[in-house]
């Protein structure tokens, strides 16, 4: 989409993704969870909220041995981080 970006110092290139990413966002819009396979077979768990989160900002990642450990993950970070808001 964006292509090639040359900046001084290091530049950036959009990568492929081979592996599907689900991701699940929050209604209020600032707090997503996202799971991935892991080239390993292995899946990762990550949840990003955002620094505007009246709660804060809030980073958690965690790698699983099963897609089925990943979802259950997911669900629990789902109900944890649900309600902050209110």
């Amino acid at each position: 989409m964006w292509g090639d970006v040359e900046r001084e110092g290091m530049g950036w290139k959009e990568a492929e993704t081979v592996r599907p990413i689900t991701e699940w966002e929050r209604d209020d819009g600032v707090t997503t969870i996202r799971m991935r396979e892991r080239p390993d077979g292995t899946w990762m768990v990550r949840l990003d909220r955002l620094f505007q989160a009246p709660e804060g900002n809030l980073y958690r990642r965690k790698t699983l041995a099963s897609r089925e450990e990943a979802l259950d993950l997911v669900e629990e970070w789902q109900h944890e981080y649900d309600h902050e808001a209110e």
